[in-house]
């Protein structure tokens, strides 16, 4: 698709990704890895935090959470989700929606290792998205864990990776007057060849 000087040449969404991806790292002030997630509640009510995308992998997106939270509930019950990726610095965006899966192996034991010992010991700390007592009693309980697990805690049980495997990817780039450029890969199962459609802005 289009020239090699073209931002959306190539025959691999992945490698797309990973090259706006790379640009961003360099022009970002924070956090250039921040991905909004979407999921939906049993009654169809959705959901959107800020989370961070880990791996881009061959096929598939990583990121990493307390699999107890209010996403990993509605991940795990549905098997879907979506999310949007927004470079401010290159005023380019990419939408992803597909299905999901655990990372709950070796994976996820390496990426939990890679986090400050205090990010470590908070993922032991923190029973996510449910009602606190107090900041308080939250520091209290990293004291705990702390003095419990020294300086290598293992990885939580219920901590672990959530892999986004899509279905859809669209790549946005910001045009003058808002004549924006939009491609859209889509395909009906993972398997699947994907089509690739320019979209109106």
């Amino acid at each position: 698709m289009g020239d090699k000087k073209d931002i959306f040449f190539g025959d691999d969404p992945f490698q797309i990704f990973k090259s706006w991806f790379e640009e961003a790292v360099k022009t970002e002030i924070n956090d250039p890895d921040a991905i909004a997630l979407s999921t939906v509640d049993s009654g169809g009510m959705p959901n959107v935090r800020m989370v961070l995308l880990r791996q881009i992998e061959d096929t598939s997106f990583v990121f990493y959470t307390n699999y107890g939270s209010v996403k990993s509930k509605e991940l795990s019950d549905s098997q879907l989700a979506a999310f949007v990726w927004h470079s401010k610095s290159l005023r380019r965006q990419v939408r992803v929606r597909g299905q999901v899966e655990k990372e709950n192996g070796n994976m996820a034991d390496l990426y939990y290792q890679s986090r400050s010992l205090k990010s470590r010991v908070g993922a032991w700390a923190s029973i996510q998205s449910q009602p606190l007592e107090s900041r308080s009693h939250l520091m209290a309980q990293v004291e705990y864990f702390e003095k419990k697990y020294g300086d290598n805690p293992d990885r939580p049980p219920f901590w672990g990776g959530w892999r986004i495997r899509p279905l859809e990817i669209e790549f946005w780039a910001d045009g003058e007057a808002r004549l924006h450029d939009r491609f859209k890969w889509s395909r009906e199962a993972l398997n699947g060849t994907w089509d690739i459609q320019r979209l109106n802005p």
